[in-house]
């Protein structure tokens, strides 16, 4: 299957040095350039591409609206934020609006491709222990706790409501199996139900809810 890309960045060299990356690759497809979040919005409402690169300051609609519209829209579509800095004041934002996860600009070649291909697999980019550190960073934009029990929680077998914990605790499926004495493809599977049953896209967004739910307190 070939990977159809759209390229969201207000500097015109470095969607060029993108596009020149994708389109040496066999499974890759670049099959559109937008140069700020309105252009971005309408082009992923043309095309539907699988995945969006996505920088997240440009002029007008910026990055962050336009991925909540794109994942609002396009729901099939998958998101990366783009970021200059490691844990940029964005980058949070971003995993918020629906981002699968981030890559910074200057990331190599090689990681960019593997991170375009796990998110086009349905899986996230961004490591647990980088989506720690991210929380840790803008727990300050995380409300302080549900006054009610999100009803969701009731779906969560024991084991799995323990895997959800472990997870909003920043650890791997490894050291999840490790921890709760599992196979690491046991913690998978766990977590792929978790996921269903909570209607969230991914690992960030599980994160968060045990954050947002008070499961998980940050230090």
């Amino acid at each position: 299957m070939t990977i159809r890309i759209l390229i969201a960045d207000d500097e015109a060299l470095l969607r060029m040095a993108f596009g020149t990356v994708l389109e040496a690759q066999p499974d890759m497809a670049p099959v559109g350039e937008a140069e700020d979040g309105a252009e971005a919005i309408r082009l992923a409402r043309e095309l539907r591409p699988d995945v969006v690169l996505m920088d997240v300051r440009m002029p007008g609609t910026d990055g962050i609206e336009a991925t909540r519209e794109v994942i609002r829209s396009c729901p099939e579509t998958r998101v990366l934020i783009l970021t200059t800095f490691d844990l940029d004041d964005y980058a949070f934002a971003g995993l918020k609006a629906g981002a699968s996860g981030f890559l910074l600009k200057n990331t190599r070649p090689e990681e960019l491709l593997s991170a375009i291909r796990h998110v086009a697999a349905g899986d996230a980019v961004v490591s647990p222990r980088i989506t720690r550190r991210l929380l840790e960073k803008f727990r300050p934009h995380i409300p302080g706790g549900r006054t009610e029990r999100d009803e969701r929680l009731s779906r969560l077998s024991a084991r799995e409501h323990e895997v959800l914990v472990q997870v909003g605790a920043g650890l791997s499926n490894a050291e999840i199996a490790a921890t709760l004495y599992l196979a690491e493809a046991t913690v998978k599977s766990h977590l792929g139900r978790v996921l269903q049953k909570l209607e969230l896209r991914d690992r960030i967004l599980a994160v968060i809810f045990a954050y947002e739910s008070r499961l998980i307190h940050p230090a």
